[in-house]
């Protein structure tokens, strides 16, 4: 008895990503928790997914990659654009240490964020509010960094008003040299920044969606405000707005090189994101889980070795 065998007649019955073949999900979860890494046929020859043992090894060495490819741009003499999210966030402040004890300027770095919470048409919070990811990346990364700062005209974030002009800017960057750097999480539904798997039933082929560069007032899956208000809100789902403006695949497909995380463990053994990973590396590309679409390209995953799984009831 499980949710395969109840689905029929069930509340979770257009509920979950219309889209989403749950047998295939439920095999892709079946597997060893050590064959979590074996390659697929589909992934890209650059693509690496990096284990980590704990959540402050994970903020380490995923803070470790943003410098260390920050910095090796700034060797080759090109720009940085780095596509950012917020959360996971631990990263920041480790990539803020590097930069710093090698004495790094960011003068070269140029950041857009990939998401802001909004309404339904796409107005955002003030900048320095407090549930802000404008506010959240000055207070962890940007400010932190000091002189070394990347320049304020060299910030953008996802607001209606310059959102809409990313793939532009990001254009122009890429004909002076720059290399595309998208740092991600995966949501609950596989979601890359707030471009959630329902997006897919709009388009008639798969080509269609993957030209899409943003959204303004994005509608989010129930699961994703569930698991914000799980991640960042302390559980007070009432704060959580329902929509969100997002880049999407027309960027986050362009990257030059990924860097990922997957962070999502709790105490007690107990997890929010093990499907996800696994939905990630084992689903095969398919616009109904967007983040299987990142192995097929140049990069590394990181991940807490937890989500491995096996994802089973502990047996007390």
């Amino acid at each position: 008895m499980n949710l395969l065998t109840t689905f029929a007649g069930s509340m979770m019955e257009g509920f979950l990503p219309k889209g989403w073949d749950l047998a295939k999900i439920d095999a892709c979860c079946s597997h060893p928790p050590e064959s979590v890494t074996e390659r697929r046929p589909w992934w890209n020859p650059g693509f690496v997914p990096v284990p980590c043992e704990s959540v402050a090894d994970f903020d380490v060495m995923l803070g470790h990659e943003i410098a260390f490819n920050i910095l090796r741009c700034r060797r080759e003499g090109r720009p940085a654009a780095l596509i950012l999210p917020v959360g996971p966030m631990g990263m920041y402040r480790w990539a803020v240490y590097f930069l710093k004890e090698w004495d790094v300027p960011c003068d070269h770095v140029f950041g857009f964020n990939m998401d802001e919470w909004s309404d339904r048409e796409g107005a955002t919070l003030p900048a320095h509010h407090p549930g802000a990811f404008q506010n959240a990346m000055q207070s962890a990364f940007y400010g932190p960094l000091g002189s070394r700062t990347v320049p304020e005209q060299q910030r953008w974030f996802a607001t209606p008003h310059s959102l809409p002009h990313y793939a532009e800017r990001i254009g122009e960057l890429k004909t002076k040299g720059a290399e595309l750097i998208v740092i991600f999480g995966i949501g609950r539904v596989c979601h890359i920044a707030f471009w959630e798997p329902h997006f897919a039933a709009e388009f008639a082929t798969v080509d269609e969606w993957r030209q899409q560069t943003h959204r303004l007032g994005a509608r989010l899956h129930p699961l994703t405000i569930e698991q914000n208000a799980l991640t960042s809100f302390k559980s007070r789902t009432t704060l959580v707005p329902a929509f969100a403006n997002t880049i999407g695949p027309g960027l986050f497909l362009q990257a030059d090189r990924i860097i990922g995380g997957a962070d999502g463990v709790f105490d007690r053994g107990m997890q929010w994101q093990g499907t996800s990973l696994w939905m990630t590396l084992r689903y095969g590309p398919d616009p109904w889980v967007p983040s299987s679409f990142m192995p097929t390209l140049p990069g590394r995953l990181f991940f807490h070795k937890g989500l491995a799984g096996p994802l089973e009831p502990e047996m007390n």
